[in-house]
């Protein structure tokens, strides 16, 4: 059975900034996927170190930014090394993300303003997973994660 990394707050773990679970109702599709076993929850940002709740942050360019002006670039490359780790540990090929996130906006993040703009790009988590060849989907093409299971 082919597993999925997701990001934890999908699955309803408060590890987001804001110290929340994502706000959405998964569909009926990801509940049989949690009947089967197949997702594994990782926090990129919690595996790196960061408190819940923390300050909220952005990608500005290359960098990773905290609404306070810390440069937290570093820490959040940390975390993505961490999840690719935990993907090769587990034999993940696939990988659900939180849309808009700093970490594992997979097709939408926040431009760095932190005035609410959204802007087409990837977290850093989406980039490096993609980088070494694992299937990287967002919350919102659950539809795409089954057509891509019925062929592997």
């Amino acid at each position: 059975m082919e597993r999925i990394l997701v990001s934890a707050c999908l699955l309803g773990e408060r590890v987001r900034y804001d110290g929340r679970a994502a706000a959405w109702e998964p569909p009926a599709l990801w509940l049989k996927w949690q009947r089967q076993g197949r997702l594994l929850p990782f926090c990129a940002e919690c595996a790196a170190g960061f408190a819940v709740p923390r300050p909220k942050a952005e990608r500005l360019g290359e960098r990773v930014v905290e609404q306070t002006g810390a440069d937290v670039t570093a820490d959040f490359r940390r975390g993505a090394e961490l999840t690719l780790a935990f993907a090769h540990r587990h034999s993940i090929r696939l990988a659900v993300l939180k849309e808009k996130s700093p970490s594992c906006g997979v097709n939408i993040i926040y431009d760095g303003s932190f005035s609410g703009r959204q802007i087409t790009g990837e977290g850093v988590v989406a980039a490096l997973l993609r980088q070494h060849g694992i299937q990287v989907f967002s919350e919102h093409e659950l539809e795409r994660v089954q057509q891509w299971l019925e062929v592997h």
